[in-house]
């Protein structure tokens, strides 16, 4: 008889949005590892997803339609790196003490944000994966599609993008209209999404668009966020 190889049980740093998911993906295809749990940060402030601006709500159906528990890890407004790796390495620990081995992220090309993760996490004793690391991110929006992941864009850097853009798809006919010099996956911070729909979510999410938000980055800033606040039907 063919005995399935042993699998790393493994944490995905869960944004809510593409990324994650593909990377998600990428992960069941592979006989090493196993997703078991996912992680997000959080805004204590507003109870949301850091830099989506996605509801708790949101985030926590997702996960209750992949069938994974899920750790939030909740951060002050604006933390400073000592408060984010204080918080990011307690829940690591306690997730060690759930037969937790590795930990995956869907970064892609930010090498300075690689390196960082890299740092923080040498001396937990996990393994730290990057499925998505130096692929091409139009080729990346192709494979969401034809992964059968859908998602929405949910937040925009009007410095970048347009809040026209908001509750867009994504999919081929968005890299058709995305203005020149903005990247398909919006790596580089122009648009955040969030994924109502993936093959591993036992349904797909429901959701309306609601009303548009706009926030600043800083007080002082003259530019900032647009965020689509979407409810969950």
């Amino acid at each position: 008889m063919h005995e399935e190889p042993d699998r790393m049980n493994t944490v995905l740093n869960w944004s809510s949005g593409k990324d994650a998911a593909l990377a998600f993906h990428y992960l069941r295809q592979q006989d090493r590892y196993r997703v078991t749990h996912l992680l997000t940060t959080c805004s204590e402030a507003t109870d949301r997803v850091v830099m989506h601006g996605v509801r708790r709500l949101l985030l926590e159906a997702q996960a209750q339609a992949m069938h994974l528990p899920l750790t939030l890890v909740e951060l002050p407004a604006l933390p400073d790196n000592q408060t984010y790796a204080t918080a990011m390495h307690r829940a690591m620990t306690q997730l060690k003490t759930q037969a937790v081995q590795a930990v995956a992220f869907g970064d892609i090309f930010l090498e300075d944000l690689k390196q960082y993760r890299l740092q923080q996490l040498q001396h937990t004793g996990l393994d730290v994966l990057f499925p998505l690391w130096g692929k091409d991110t139009g080729n990346l929006i192709a494979e969401n599609e034809e992964a059968g992941i859908e998602a929405v864009i949910v937040c925009v850097d009007e410095r970048k993008l347009s809040p026209t853009f908001l509750g867009r798809k994504i999919n081929r006919d968005l890299l058709r209209d995305l203005p020149e010099g903005v990247d398909p996956c919006g790596e580089n911070g122009e648009y955040h999404s969030f994924v109502t729909y993936a093959p591993f979510f036992s349904h797909a999410l429901s959701v309306t668009p609601g009303e548009v938000v706009y926030k600043r980055y800083q007080p002082e800033d003259e530019t900032g966020f647009y965020f689509l606040d979407l409810n969950l039907i």
